[in-house]
């Protein structure tokens, strides 16, 4: 009696267990597919081109500098697959038992009916109604819901597509720069083409002396990935000898110095073999003058005369 009784309980737990826990109603496996790249760099380097003659006989050079990269490419094609369930919720037991009756019973006569039919009704009908039925009457199931799906990953795989090796160089754009003149260090930057524009006769050199000065020492460094390089850019004794003189030209008061000074000045720079400088001080003068017509009109006439220059005429559109 007593192990009858024991049984009996035994059972009616076990009922109730599942009855609460339920069963979760399995669905069809879903994947994922994705492509996936890894880079993995192999090398890195920074290279400066100092240009040609590799001493200054000019003080305006632009250096190029660029940054090199080796990379290690891999392509991986990427399934992920999920297993999906629909949780059991045993409220909805108390709509779906009695809906899946009546599934099975209109499961039934849709697969007598296909018989007949030559089975030209679609398995919606014929099994569909007979899958859904069979979960619904099953109390400790749900029946499935794509709405009410829940997933779990059960698995990864990868597959190698490619392996390859990459190569990148690229101007070394709007980074900082380190010029070393002497004892002085100045940080200069590049220009979005990864150009340096150096000017002896510029800031920051120009308010420095550099006529004892035989190089300038270029360095550019990433620190990211601790990478850094030199370069030497040597400066002639012929320009030294100039550049003092050339400041001299360029940046000595204007306002105060007659039209024929004016003239010697940019005679005189275009004589030291520096016509770029010449020319920016002689459009600098034409400003000058521009809010007076006859001091333009002579300096320039003076030029021409004078210094055997070709200027246009600024008020000839």
């Amino acid at each position: 009696m007593f192990k009858r009784n024991t049984l009996g309980l035994g059972g009616a737990a076990l009922c109730g267990a599942l009855l609460v826990s339920g069963c979760a109603n399995q669905m069809s496996q879903r994947s994922e597919h994705e492509e996936r790249v890894e880079r993995k760099l192999l090398d890195h380097s920074l290279q400066i081109d100092v240009g040609e003659p590799k001493a200054l006989e000019l003080p305006q050079r632009r250096v190029r500098i660029h940054e090199q990269k080796t990379f290690e490419v891999t392509e991986f094609e990427v399934t992920r697959n999920y297993d999906r369930y629909t949780p059991y919720q045993p409220w909805r037991e108390i709509y779906e038992i009695p809906l899946g009756a009546v599934a099975i019973v209109a499961g039934i006569g849709a697969n007598v009916v296909n018989v007949f039919a030559f089975g030209t009704l679609p398995d919606s009908v014929t099994k569909d109604w007979l899958s859904y039925g069979f979960a619904g009457v099953n109390p400790f199931m749900n029946v499935q819901s794509h709405g009410r799906a829940q997933q779990n990953l059960a698995s990864i795989d990868e597959v190698q597509r490619d392996k390859r090796t990459e190569y990148s160089s690229l101007p070394w754009s709007e980074r900082p720069v380190q010029v070393k003149a002497g004892k002085n260090t100045f940080e200069m930057s590049t220009d979005k083409n990864g150009v340096l524009r150096l000017n002896l006769l510029d800031s920051p050199f120009a308010e420095h002396d550099l006529n004892h000065l035989s190089n300038l020492q270029i360095t550019v460094e990433d620190a990211q990935d601790d990478v850094h390089t030199d370069s030497t850019l040597a400066i002639s004794n012929s320009l030294r000898g100039k550049l003092l003189e050339a400041h001299a030209l360029i940046y000595d008061d204007l306002e105060d110095d007659e039209v024929s000074q004016w003239v010697h000045r940019v005679k005189r720079l275009s004589e030291l073999g520096l016509e770029e400088e010449a020319s920016e001080l002689e459009q600098s003068l034409i400003e000058l003058t521009r809010n007076d017509p006859e001091l333009q009109a002579e300096f320039l006439k003076s030029l021409t005369r004078d210094a055997g220059r070709l200027v246009a005429d600024p008020g000839v559109n």
